[in-house]
């Protein structure tokens, strides 16, 4: 199988690549920096930047867009500059993805997984700018599956805090991370690993019956209150 990953140099993105690799699958990998793990890495920012249309595979069994933003601050504070960028990040550069993608997901009748966050669907404050644009990904996630039900598979993995690189500014001490872990049903924060899971799942053979979804990989908080 043919996989597309954008945002190649994320924590998560590493351990779906190393899981990927591992069953036999090819490889092409996009990210902003350069990386020697894949065969077909293409170096850009999907921000300025739109894949090369012949770096691509004719055929795509799987797309996989990873990037994503943390900014946390007061509604008030934040800037007209950083709403659009975080809209250029979380949303613009998986349509550009996704649209450069189009002809040779069809060709394998892929599946196609965006990352979300919990933020939005559950109101979370200071999370204004991360929530709006991440709500857009999942609207658009489930205009695309009904438009191309059924040769290709649309779905969200929607994360809460995870213990990623990202996150490195909210989870840098052990205190942190235990507190954070505490707002959590399930007692702690997320891993890499977790959400790897869930990609890989809604990538492969068992998924096959699941388009236009959310699955909310978080701990039990967007649905579960422990009285």
């Amino acid at each position: 199988m043919n996989y597309l990953l954008v945002g190649s140099n994320s924590a998560i993105a590493s351990e779906v690549i190393g899981k990927l690799k591992e069953d036999g699958h090819d490889l092409w990998t996009v990210s902003r920096l350069e990386m020697n793990v894949t065969e077909h890495h293409q170096v850009l920012d999907i921000v300025t930047a739109s894949i090369p249309e012949n770096f691509l595979p004719d055929t795509l069994h799987g797309l996989i867009y990873f990037p994503g933003t943390i900014i946390l601050k007061p509604f008030h504070r934040i800037s007209i500059e950083e709403f659009t960028s975080d809209y250029q990040i979380n949303f613009l550069g998986a349509v550009k993805s996704i649209q450069t993608a189009l002809p040779a997901l069809k060709k394998g009748n892929g599946s196609v997984v965006l990352i979300s966050t919990v933020a939005a669907t559950i109101g979370l404050g200071f999370h204004a700018s991360i929530a709006s644009s991440k709500a857009a990904l999942e609207g658009l996630s489930r205009s695309l599956a009904a438009e191309y039900a059924p040769t290709i598979r649309f779905n969200v993995v929607a994360p809460s805090i995870t213990d990623t690189p990202l996150a490195e500014k909210l989870l840098n001490t052990e205190e942190k991370k235990l507190n954070s872990g505490k707002r959590h049903p399930l007692g702690r924060v997320g891993e890499a690993g977790d959400i790897a899971s869930s990609i890989l799942f809604l990538l492969g053979n068992k998924s096959t019956w699941i388009t236009g979804q959310t699955f909310h990989v978080d701990g039990g908080m967007s649905t579960v209150k422990v009285l």
